[in-house]
C-alpha cells in the first residue's frame, strides 16, 4: 500500500514532502504525491511545482508517481479521494503555524483531511529557520 501526500511550494509542503520520503523509504512502499499551486497562482505556477516535486524524488530512490489537483477542484477531496483509490496506508500534510486564535482551528484543508482520511494522517510543521 503507498503513502499519499499533499505538496504546495511552501515550507510546509516541502516538510510534508520530505516526511513522505522519509516514510516511504522506512516502510519500502511507493509515495503517490498530490501537488498544488498556493492561493492565487498563475497556471505556470502548477507545472513548477510539479517539477519541483519530481526534481526531488527523482533523487531518491523512493519509487513515486505525481499527479496534480486540477486548478479550481477541491485540494481535501481530491486528496482523501486519492488515499481512498490508492488504498493507502498513510497520508502526510503539511500545516502551517498558526496565531493563538488561528489554534483553535485548523485550516480547512487540514481539518476536512484529518476528518475524512480512509487512513492515518501524519501532519508536519517545517522546522523553523533562524
Amino acid at each position: 500500500m503507498p503513502i499519499v501526500a499533499g505538496f504546495v511550494p511552501t515550507a510546509e509542503g516541502r516538510a510534508a514532502l520530505e516526511s513522505a520520503i522519509e516514510e516511504a523509504t522506512l516502510r519500502r512502499t511507493r509515495l503517490v504525491v498530490m501537488v498544488h499551486a498556493t492561493r492565487g497562482a498563475e497556471p505556470s505556477a502548477i507545472e513548477a511545482a510539479v517539477d519541483e516535486a519530481r526534481e526531488r524524488l527523482e533523487s531518491t530512490e523512493v519509487a513515486h508517481d505525481v499527479r496534480h489537483v486540477q486548478r479550481g477542484n477541491d485540494v481535501a477531496e481530491d486528496l482523501v479521494q486519492l488515499a481512498q483509490e490508492q488504498s493507502a496506508e498513510l497520508i502526510v500534510i503539511g500545516l502551517r503555524r498558526r496565531s493563538p486564535v488561528g489554534k483553535l482551528f485548523l485550516g480547512s484543508n487540514a481539518q476536512r483531511i484529518l476528518l475524512d482520511a480512509p487512513c492515518p494522517v501524519l501532519a508536519v510543521k517545517p522546522v523553523p529557520t533562524a
